[in-house]
């Protein structure tokens, strides 16, 4: 019998299409009691990594400072043989640079909004939220992959 695990795993290629056209990142870090601290993200895929931007007094950003541990999740299908997603597991790592997360900001913003998130009228906004933010990308060391379209409806 072949090995069915191998036969839901997404290619290299497969995984980067995934990752670009999805728009939810749940990540998790560790809370100060050691309990997973569990929150959804927008998303952008910056230099090959996942790179997300949350305000700098954040929880997550408190988890990561104290112990950098992180997975993220990407999952879509609302049927069993419509199920995909990406573990992401590994190290967040904390931009404090601001022309770095105003970069960051500005790929999150046309992904989600369109070119206009980068507007002449809108960039105030995003620069004034640079200010407040850190931007995090995930140096992955793990990746689990599914693709359940690739079973035609069975396991």
């Amino acid at each position: 019998m072949a090995n069915k695990r191998a036969s839901i795993t997404m290619t290299d290629a497969e995984l980067a299409a995934y990752l670009e056209e999805q728009t939810i990142l749940n990540i998790a870090t560790i809370g100060p009691t050691g309990h997973p601290h569990l929150v959804a993200m927008w998303y952008v895929v910056m230099d090959g990594k996942v790179t997300f931007w949350t305000f700098g007094k954040s929880q997550k950003i408190l988890n990561l400072r104290r112990d950098p541990k992180i997975t993220g999740l990407v999952e879509s299908g609302d049927t069993y043989d419509q199920l995909k997603g990406v573990e992401l597991v590994g190290t967040g790592r904390i931009i404090e640079d601001y022309d770095s997360i105003l970069s960051i900001g500005k790929a999150v913003g046309v992904k989600y909004n369109g070119e206009a998130a980068i507007s002449d009228a809108a960039l105030p906004f995003l620069e004034a939220q640079a200010n407040k933010r850190l931007g995090i990308q995930i140096d992955v060391e793990r990746i689990v992959s599914w693709d359940h379209t690739k079973i035609g409806g069975g396991y």
